[in-house]
């Protein structure tokens, strides 16, 4: 039964007066009286005795009507409850995010803006030597941060995308020249060192060791992205990487090896648990609803 044929029955019920149902609706009598011969097929009885003085419901159609008006009032209910809660998010939400990365979240930032339109959303950039400052200033609301995340004062959300990775690398290396590569292979590399960061944060990405508990040597301290670029180029280190930089960011003389066996990088939605707000659950849900993204070269 569509839902104008139950608003004409649920409307023609209380008044009992195809021309005041007509009316209220604003459609003509002809489309009442279609939409409750419909319904009579439909239900095969007789749902209004009609006579040329007066309307009045059937046994059935009484007990129609109580059971319609009891659904019909539990959907207003729900739509008054989305309503006000679409009405407290409001203001901005301001994500964190490394560098491009943030493009890869616009059908999640498109959906939350077609439901939530009172409430815009800003990208704020943050560097790697810094995943969760911002989030604890509340400088931000939410960060879209690599996993794990394993800090007693964040709730982690949804993961929202994910990703292979590469090996940064001189194109004059001969690393440059190979197709693939795995984790072992990384036993003869020079990394750099991530800053001040949680140590198995930086482990995820950068391992000490191989798969077989080769080591892996450390070099300079950076800070952020454009300072780990420059190491590379000069030789200095080479860096395991998302493998999104491997095509937005293409110097002439870094070149990015896919490394076959490196764990996905999973990226989730992150935030300071003493911060949650409307705005914040919003956004989650609805990247929770558009679901995992496989961040791939043609997206």
């Amino acid at each position: 039964m569509e839902m104008r044929d139950i608003e004409i029955f649920i409307t023609l019920a209380e008044e009992l007066h195809f021309g005041r149902t007509a009316e209220k609706l604003q459609v003509t009598p002809a489309r009442v009286s279609q939409a409750i011969k419909k319904q009579e097929r439909r239900v095969q009885a007789t749902l209004f005795e009609r006579t040329s003085r007066s309307v009045a419901l059937t046994p059935i159609g009484r007990q129609l009507y109580e059971d319609l008006k009891q659904a019909q009032s539990l959907i207003d209910s729900g739509l008054t409850r989305a309503r006000a809660a679409s009405r407290s998010v409001q203001g901005s939400l301001r994500i964190a995010v490394m560098s491009i990365l943030g493009l890869y979240l616009n059908p999640v930032i498109e959906a939350f803006n077609d439901r939530y339109p009172d409430c815009t959303v800003e990208l704020v950039d943050f560097p790697h030597s810094e995943p969760f400052t911002a989030l604890r200033a509340q400088a931000v609301d939410l960060g879209l941060i690599w996993l794990p995340v394993r800090e007693p004062d964040l709730t982690v959300g949804p993961v929202v995308m994910t990703e292979g990775r590469v090996l940064a690398t001189p194109t004059t290396s001969d690393l440059a020249r190979r197709t693939t590569m795995t984790m072992e292979d990384l036993a003869d590399c020079v990394f750099p060192e991530l800053g001040n960061v949680p140590g198995y944060w930086a482990e995820s990405m950068l391992p000490a060791t191989t798969p077989s508990g080769r080591p892996i040597a450390r070099g300079p301290e950076a800070a952020s992205f454009f300072e780990i670029l420059p190491l590379i180029m000069s030789g200095t280190v080479v860096s395991t990487m998302n493998a999104h930089v491997a095509w937005t960011y293409t110097p002439p003389n870094i070149t990015y090896v896919p490394i076959v066996d490196a764990p996905p990088t999973e990226w989730a939605l992150v935030w300071l648990s003493a911060a949650e707000s409307a705005a914040i659950r919003a956004f989650v849900d609805t990247a929770r609803e558009i679901g995992v993204r496989a961040i791939v070269a043609d997206r």
